[in-house]
């Protein structure tokens, strides 16, 4: 079980995360969706501690933190249980698809580099980039950096994986590969916590819909909950202005 109580983050003036509290069961798979600026990428980053939050506690199994005051050694204690699929790859240029997925496994991980390398080859194949394994990132499309980043976090076996909008940065035509690749690491049973736009997805593959606008929680439920029956009128709205004409859940 993830919980996230009571998170909040201001940036000066602007109040970006407010009163947030969401929790995850283990397993599960929760989407995030909201409009630009609601908050949806500061609360991945804070669960991270890629941002400091000025209040709130974290819940990771049996690992509780405060995510204002956490210490270096417990920060590093969440990071071990988590792992960042992010928007634009941030994979090391100078390195290759090996390299960038053992790196962690090496370093964060504290695996022997043989047991690493080959734990990151097999997930590069899983990905379907068996024969990318020496490419350089320039040397890639952006859909096979993005594959590269998901393989480094699920080789990281950590207790939840957090994507912030991972097809964000893909031309159009490669999102559906992307989708597919992150949708076979959901059936390999790995918790995850998904910040997207991509409503089929969010429908196929979501246990939980998270609604997020003005840095709170608008609405939560399931896929089928929220895209057929909100209860919010700010949620209506959102999908009333998102959703396809002809797109439509049983």
């Amino acid at each position: 079980m993830i919980k996230i109580e009571n998170v909040k983050k201001s940036f000066g003036h602007l109040k970006v995360l407010q009163d947030v509290s969401l929790s995850v069961n283990t397993g599960d798979v929760v989407v995030i969706l909201g409009p630009s600026g609601s908050g949806k990428t500061t609360l991945l980053r804070s669960i991270n501690f890629l941002e400091r939050a000025d209040e709130g506690k974290l819940t990771i199994g049996s690992t509780v933190v405060d995510l204002h005051a956490a210490r270096q050694k417990e920060v590093l204690e969440v990071r071990r249980k988590t792992a960042m699929v992010f928007q634009n790859y941030n994979l090391f240029a100078n390195k290759t698809a090996l390299e960038n997925v053992t790196e962690g496994l090496v370093i964060a991980r504290k695996i022997p580099r043989a047991e690493a390398m080959e734990r990151a080859s097999a997930e590069l194949k899983k990905v379907g980039l068996a024969d990318k394994e020496d490419y350089y990132p320039s040397q890639l499309s952006g859909g096979q950096q993005q594959r590269v980043g998901i393989a480094r976090a699920v080789a990281l076996d950590a207790e939840v994986i957090l994507f912030d909008e991972p097809t964000s940065a893909l031309d159009p035509e490669l999102v559906g590969e992307t989708l597919q690749i992150i949708k076979n690491v959901a059936k390999d049973g790995h918790t995850m916590i998904v910040v997207t736009h991509e409503m089929s997805f969010a429908e196929e593959v979501a246990d939980k819909v998270v609604f997020m606008d003005g840095g709170y929680v608008v609405e939560e439920g399931t896929p089928r909950d929220i895209f057929n029956c909100p209860r919010e009128e700010r949620t209506k709205q959102f999908l009333n202005r998102i959703l396809p004409q002809d797109m439509y859940f049983i």
